[in-house]
């Protein structure tokens, strides 16, 4: 039996993922510019006609990778909302991150640098800023404050997920949300006016919203 009678034929959504995967790992690794649809066809061990049939071009591929990392992280938000608990926040960042390392470094690290997809970066740091302000915002009547603190939110929430997926150990996640999450609300406290409005009560990251 030849290996091209045994290799198994992939489903649509198979061969999609397969090649997103791939993409996500050509461009993280050389940037869009100077990576080619054949260098994303060789990732993923197939012919550039295979990648044609399924993506039009490079620049839908790359925003195909950015969509599937921002899609994933609405599902696990909506799961770490209902359940809440200590850590969800980091949780919820680190689970996709964990799922998906290379198109999560395009959409928080690269997609920023590329003209043309800065606009995508730009629309999903405001939906994040914009969350951030929902649960801060109320107890920070001061706005210039208000500003400042949603944005550094993102920034430690966003820099600190980066920096773990490339120096931490899978094993120590548990550990690093733990950290990641007392840091972040001994920042809240530092903020709020009143302490007692976080100190012993429901904190910030275990409040669900709507």
């Amino acid at each position: 039996m030849t290996e091209a009678t045994t290799r198994r034929l992939l489903r649509r959504d198979e061969r999609q993922a397969q090649i997103l995967g791939a993409a996500a790992a050509a461009f993280a690794r050389g940037g869009y510019a100077a990576t080619s649809m054949e260098d994303v066809a060789a990732e993923a061990g197939i012919t550039r006609l295979i990648v044609y049939r399924h993506f039009d071009s490079k620049e839908d591929l790359y925003r195909a990778v950015l969509t599937t990392v921002t899609e994933r992280l609405a599902e696990e938000w909506r799961s770490g909302v209902e359940g809440g608990g200590h850590g969800y926040v980091f949780r919820t960042l680190l689970t996709v991150a964990r799922e998906l390392p290379d198109g999560y470094r395009l959409l928080f690290e690269h997609a920023a640098r590329e003209p043309q997809f800065v606009g995508f970066f730009e629309d999903v740091r405001a939906a994040q800023v914009g969350l951030a302000d929902q649960i801060l915002g109320g107890q920070l009547p001061d706005p210039a404050m208000r500003r400042w603190a949603t944005r550094t939110l993102i920034g430690y929430l966003d820099d600190s997920v980066l920096a773990w997926l490339e120096l931490g150990d899978p094993a120590r996640d548990d550990d690093f949300v733990e950290q990641a999450t007392d840091g972040m609300l001994a920042m809240y406290r530092a903020w709020v006016p009143d302490p007692a409005l976080v100190d012993g009560s429901r904190p910030i990251d275990a409040e669900p919203v709507s």
